[in-house]
């Protein structure tokens, strides 16, 4: 009995260390996966960057034989770049040593050029031989999208590539008629798998981004032969304020069910005069590196009816102060456009009016006070300055009139603050010192400045 009882005891001990030490393998594995120490191939247990750079060559293999147009995008990896590890090829290297496309993170992110690729169906199935697991995310093509046609056809956004815990992100850019490159949000439908990424670590898709189009290069980055920004660094700095907002062509749509749209050869013809305007308004400011946004009606517009107010008579764009140059006002004079009006000064309420044809051009320029920014406005004939209060805003890309231009991104609020709440009603008699529902009385300029302040040409 005593034999008995001290085998029963000994293979209870064996068997209870058996499942010890395969929970501790076990755990381990999650560890290691979730924290990129190691994971587990066909040849055994790789490094996590040798199991990154694995996953890379396999997912690079997929591109060569698909031939997708694609481009590393990668913040961290772009940002451990230098012109030395650009022109240095080690493709000849026997063991790889990932060390710009392994980071701190377990996914690399990739663009795809969308305009130079025809999908191909059959990707799924390729990903699979590689051993790779594909999540596609699909979503409406904002470029069939009109006031004429809500119902726009679903085109690929993102491609997930998975293997062992491990991602290649693609994003898939398409060009837009502005001649810039657009991607959408990273959405998630129905019954999509939400463990399938760290979606909220992704550097793309939580919004719509734009990017003007790079120089790609060829390189070799720890043994494999990637296409990568030329000009990385400026790639990184658009990447920081690439946030995209659609033009509400739905609720355009409603307002001119209510309001037609003018379609008159006046309106028309001013329409294009506005569109040319701004056009070489936005050439002018982008050689000098000064940003720039739509402000009042021409913000208003784009907001409301996706299109160019054609009783407005004039383009409006707001500049921050902190961005003005003394070279503005020759280089729009050196395009054609000449000073219309100078009111104010760099310290306090300055406002450029330039003359295009027959379409006046006024640029405001905002200061910062504390939670709000403000424009000012000065009377010519009274010397009375008058000041429009905004809520702070951060800026996003949209596009306007085949433009790609920046807007307040919280739109509604700045407008409701310029407008008051009955903004999408259109009201055509304006008075620039009244109307606004922002507008305050902010003194007057001593005759003695008057010379300076106030410039009508």
């Amino acid at each position: 009995m005593a034999r008995i009882n001290r085998t029963f005891v000994l293979t209870l001990l064996i068997a209870a260390s058996s499942i010890f030490l395969l929970f501790q393998l076990f755990n381990y594995r999650q560890y290691s996966s979730k924290n990129g120490l190691n994971t587990l191939s066909d040849k055994g247990y790789l490094s996590g960057k040798e199991a990154h750079w694995h996953l890379l060559k396999k997912f690079l293999g997929l591109v060569h034989k698909f031939k997708l147009p694609v481009f590393l995008v990668d913040t961290a990896s772009l940002k451990l770049l230098s012109p030395d590890a650009v022109l240095y090829r080690d493709s000849q290297l026997k063991e790889p040593r990932c060390s710009f496309l392994c980071t701190h993170r377990d996914f690399t992110t990739f663009a795809l050029l969308g305009n130079l690729w025809k999908y191909d169906a059959g990707l799924l199935d390729a990903a699979a031989e590689h051993g790779l697991e594909l999540l596609e995310i699909h979503g409406k093509d904002p470029r069939l999208n009109s006031m004429d046609d809500l119902t726009a056809k679903e085109i690929p956004l993102h491609f997930l590539f998975r293997f062992n815990s491990r991602l290649v992100h693609v994003v898939v850019l398409y060009e837009r008629s502005g001649k810039y490159l657009w991607h959408g949000p990273l959405r998630l439908k129905g019954s999509m798998e939400r463990t399938f990424a760290p979606f909220t670590k992704l550097d793309f898709g939580r919004h719509a981004g734009a990017y003007d189009r790079p120089e790609l290069i060829q390189t070799t980055l720890d043994g494999l032969d990637v296409r990568i920004p030329k000009n990385y660094t400026r790639f990184l700095q658009e990447h920081s304020s690439s946030h995209f907002l659609e033009c509400r062509c739905r609720e355009a749509k409603a307002f001119y069910q209510l309001y037609p749209e003018d379609t008159s050869t006046e309106a028309m013809d001013f329409r294009m005069r506005a569109k040319s305007l701004l056009h070489l308004a936005s050439k002018v400011l982008s050689v000098l590196g000064v940003p720039f946004w739509l402000s009042s009606g021409t913000c208003l517009g784009w907001y409301r009816q996706c299109n160019i107010i054609p009783y407005s008579k004039d383009v409006d764009l707001g500049i921050w102060i902190k961005d003005y140059r003394n070279d503005i006002t020759p280089a729009f004079q050196k395009a054609g456009l000449p000073l219309k009006h100078k009111f104010g000064k760099v310290e306090d309420s300055l406002e450029l009016s330039f003359q295009g044809n027959n379409v006046k051009l006024d640029i405001f320029f905002f200061y910062d006070e504390g939670d709000v920014v403000w424009n000012g406005g000065t009377q010519a004939k009274s010397g009375r300055k008058f000041k429009y209060v905004f809520p702070r805003f951060n800026l996003c890309w949209t596009e306007l009139m085949e433009l790609k231009v920046r807007v307040p991104c919280e739109t509604e609020d700045y407008v409701m603050a310029n407008y008051g709440p009955n903004w999408n009603v259109p009201v055509k008699t304006w008075d620039w010192k009244t109307s606004p529902f922002n507008v305050q009385e902010n003194g007057v300029w001593p005759v003695r400045e008057w010379d300076d302040v106030i410039q009508v040409y």
